[in-house]
């Protein structure tokens, strides 16, 4: 009880080490102004001073995208040094948390980048995982590279143009989320600017059949297409209602626009455009947020609406707006906004796709911060209106597809892995059976096959630790948004919560805990070794009474989680640290504060004399994983005596059976030993009874059936002698 009693000091102290604000990430969820978004004086809430060096002042935000320039007294002159971005003001590509990396980039007027800061992001491993400075090592790579250069997570191939940068061990997705902030973000301004050449879009042309088509015919074409924004999407409460619906289609095509508009209405506005010009129509069906933006006035920019093609955006100042009166198709729903907008851009071109953008504010329901985003929607005119049809494209890849396509072989090696622990323990009867109390290593052969792979390749390999801060990240994405891109990143992550979910339902929590998880692996192999280097008679089990106890603590710690990441997911992902994982398996023990080192020896210490001590009493993702189990389809065999016989109980290192031999799946890891005990004529006091029985009366032993048994020996009675006649 000395070690219990150190066990749970080490906890408590770890605990109140960990949840120090000394440790906590400086950019993590930092409070940013809502202002900083939308302020022409960026460089007044911005560190933009930090993000390039040398610059004693800078204009108001310009352009679109936005941008600022940085500028410095050379010979008593004001010089032009280059230019300073937002990421968000650019794209909003999300990271491994399925937030972006909002960060400040400075460029100078070359095109190459000469400072980057980090000033808000939400990614869990960066908070009490991967220290914040290996981000920004990450990024000091880019410093002083040219933005037209083909800048690529890897190895660098000259031979291809590849400018490689090193990734964050760990961090794949964040960091594959990151280049493409950086690499979009510089080539959006550097075009802008005239640093890199701009894009040249071949002009549409088009057919014309002088067929009008009706709203509905329109919208099955695609030459009219629909953004929606629900209101969970901006962090408010669920609701059936759009937040905002708006329809919206390209005017120039002759067949669309007059089907649209009507034949006169078309044609005055086709004679009010110059060659080069684009009409688009955007109507609000419903939904009573304005997609003009509420702060419009007279020369100023609708901030709510942008038109993106490629790396370019598109905005509109009052002078391209013209009113919209009515649609003329048959079937036009009602609106109660509208308006004709005209791109008058060169570089845009209706032969090639192109997105509405709607641009606003997230809030973030568990800590209540606002966060820029945009909510897009494509629109490609239909092939039967382009001469020659759609231009043939190669679209950039996800960033998902790119990290799978990365580690397709580890992919597969894991696949396998995953499906052989299922198949054997699938044929575990079989298994069983070939082993006794005495030779258990038709079992142990491939549960401790199993361990050393889930440490060694799973574990330090792949890092492929699941961990509770992704069923509490799951748990809010069910409940206000779900994007698949986000749990698809990860793809080792992914494949192995199939498997959790999959086998759970199947079987219980018990093989996942008890053959794949590698903490759970690395304890249980440290008891193992450490019984066999002769500290057995230094290991115990805790007393029936106190164990029944503790073992709802790892539920309370659940629960505890699950509560708080409704009001702060920061605060969650903070204490979730009460997992040792990270510090095992994804930083290492020399890269992380000693609270942490303290914390994950203390527990893989007391493993060698205590059987999984975590995994039973502490694990909060061993309870999540309890409760489902309770529903699993398939349990382990029992006999009726098993009520009465203690023999499995006793040696049950995960203490799952209880006093009238009934087996808790939810506790149980699936170690197999009582499955061992049941077939064990010479271990299971019920066979080995029965055994003695037969041999005591001379009959043949017949194999133990399915359910734990001799088959039944029904003897021929002796022929009886004949009656005189």
């Amino acid at each position: 009880m000395n070690l219990l009693s150190l066990f749970l000091r080490c906890c408590a102290v770890a605990a109140a080490l960990l949840a120090s604000p000394v440790l906590w990430a400086n950019a993590y969820e930092a409070a940013l102004p809502d202002e900083i978004h939308t302020t022409k004086k960026l460089c007044e809430l911005a560190p933009c001073g930090e993000v390039f060096p040398g610059a004693t002042s800078f204009s108001e935000r310009k352009g679109q995208p936005p941008y600022v320039e940085a500028y410095a007294q050379v010979d008593g002159q004001r010089k032009l040094l280059g230019y300073v971005m937002l990421s968000t003001d650019i794209t909003d590509t999300p990271a491994y948390s399925g937030k972006p990396v909002i960060t400040l980039i400075g460029m100078d007027t070359s095109g190459r980048f000469v400072g980057v800061k980090v000033l808000k992001h939400s990614e869990p491993i960066l908070l009490l995982g991967i220290p914040e400075s290996a981000l920004t090592r990450f990024n000091e790579q880019y410093l002083g590279k040219y933005v037209g250069d083909k800048l690529e997570i890897g190895r660098s191939r000259p031979d291809e143009g590849v400018v490689g940068i090193d990734a964050i061990s760990g961090a794949t997705v964040t960091v594959i989320a990151q280049n493409q902030v950086m690499t979009m973000s510089g080539a959006a301004i550097a075009r802008q600017t005239g640093i890199l050449a701009p894009t040249i879009r071949a002009q549409a042309k088009f057919i014309t059949t002088d067929q009008k088509s009706d709203w509905a015919t329109l919208v099955d074409q695609g030459a009219v297409k629909r953004l929606v924004v629900m209101p969970d999407q901006l962090g408010l409460e669920r609701s059936s209602t759009p937040f905002i619906e708006l329809w919206f289609g390209y005017l120039n095509q002759p067949d669309i626009g007059r089907a649209l508009l009507g034949d006169t209405a078309w044609t005055n506005l086709m004679a009010q455009l110059k060659p080069g010009e684009h009409a688009l129509f955007i109507v609000r069906t419903r939904g009573a947020e304005s997609f003009k933006g509420s702060g419009f006035v007279r020369g100023g920019i609708y901030d709510r609406i942008q038109v993106r093609q490629g790396m370019d955006a598109f905005t509109f100042r009052d002078l391209d707006y013209l009113n919209l009166y009515g649609l003329a198709a048959p079937g036009a729903p009602a609106f109660s906004e509208s308006g004709i907008f005209i791109v008058r851009s060169g570089a845009f071109s209706a032969a090639y796709p192109w997105k509405l953008s709607l641009l606003g504010n997230r809030v973030d329901r568990a800590t209540g911060t606002r966060s820029f985003t945009s909510f897009d929607a494509e629109y490609w005119l239909p092939a039967w209106a382009l001469e020659g049809g759609r231009p043939k494209l190669e679209k950039p890849e996800p960033t998902w597809v790119k990290v799978w396509k990365s580690r397709a072989t580890q992919i597969v090696l894991f696949s396998v892995l995953l499906v052989a622990v299922a198949v054997v323990y699938a044929f575990r009867e079989q298994l069983t059976r070939r082993a006794t109390r005495k030779n258990k290593w038709p079992v142990n052969v491939f549960k401790y096959s199993a361990w050393v792979v889930s440490i060694g390749f799973v574990g330090f390999g792949l890092m492929a630790q699941p961990s509770i801060t992704q069923v509490l990240t799951w748990f809010h994405a069910l409940l206000f948004h779900w994007t698949w891109e986000l749990f698809l990143s990860d793809p080792f992550i992914f494949l192995f919560w199939v498997f959790i979910i999959v086998t759970v339902f199947v079987w219980g929590r018990g093989l996942f805990c008890g053959w794949l998880c590698p903490f759970g692996s690395l304890s249980e192999l440290l008891y193992k070794v450490g019984g066999a280097i002769g500290l057995r008679r230094f290991q115990f089990q805790l007393p029936r009474a106190l164990h029944d106890k503790l073992k709802w603590v790892k539920y309370g710690v659940f629960f505890g989680l699950l509560g708080v990441s409704m009001f702060s997911m920061g605060w969650a992902e903070m204490l979730a640290e009460v997992e040792p994982f990270k510090t095992t398996f994804l930083i290492g023990w020399f890269e992380r504060a000693w609270p942490y080192t303290l914390f994950a020896g203390g527990i893989l210490g007391i493993s060698i004399f205590i059987e999984r001590p975590f995994c039973k009493y502490l694990c909060p993702l061993g309870g999540a994983l309890a409760m489902p189990s309770t529903f699993r389809w398939f349990g382990l065999r029992r006999k009726q005596e098993c009520n009465s016989c203690k023999a499995c109980a006793v040696g049950c290192g995960a203490q799952a059976i209880d006093a009238d031999g009934r087996i808790d799946h939810r506790e149980c890891l699936h170690c197999l030993d009582c499955m061992v005990l049941y077939t064990d004529d010479h271990a299971c006091p019920p066979l080995a009874k029965e055994r003695k029985r037969r041999e005591r009366d001379g009959l043949p032993l017949t194999p133990i059936g399915r359910d734990g048994y001799f088959i039944p020996i029904y003897p021929v009675p002796a022929e009886q002698p004949k009656r005189a006649a």
